[in-house]
């Protein structure tokens, strides 16, 4: 059922509202087809070929070989994992001006991988020597807890 130009008029109106009282919203809601969390309808169609030639060879490995059959199985799971995983496009996050465009932010600047894990700088310096036994340690934290009022 078609819309009447007045219920157009109205739909256009709360549109325009929304995206000035906020853009953010709007923007997320223009329904992009790409990027993260959406679906590259490229990878889609690699997928879908990638399966029909994976199918062909189980059709193949029934008539013939059973490796041949199992080779196909194969390419069919990856063409259709390959096909419903996202795409690792950074995501272009930015700040979002009062006219609702969307500037690029500057890269976050990374910390050094450390031996413990990513990044260094969680609480304490890696110079800080330990002081103490592990309960000594928990004890302290125990009693800084029950200072702050926890």
């Amino acid at each position: 059922m078609a819309l009447s130009e007045r219920e157009r008029q109205m739909l256009e109106e709360m549109e325009e509202a929304i995206r000035a009282e906020d853009p953010r919203f709007a923007s997320q809601m223009k329904g992009r087809r790409t990027g993260p969390g959406g679906t590259d309808r490229r990878r889609v169609a690699i997928g879908v070929v990638g399966a029909i030639v994976g199918l062909g060879l189980v059709l193949l490995g029934i008539n013939t070989t059973l490796w041949i059959g199992v080779a196909g199985f194969v390419i069919i799971v990856a063409a259709v994992a390959y096909a419903f995983t996202p795409s690792r496009q950074p995501a272009t996050l930015g700040v979002v001006d009062d006219d609702g465009a969307v500037k690029k932010s500057p890269p976050r600047p990374r910390s050094k991988p450390t031996a413990f894990g990513r990044g260094g700088g969680q609480g304490r310096s890696r110079k800080q020597p330990r002081q103490g036994t592990f309960m000594e340690r928990m004890e302290q934290r125990w009693e800084e807890r029950r200072r702050q009022g926890w």
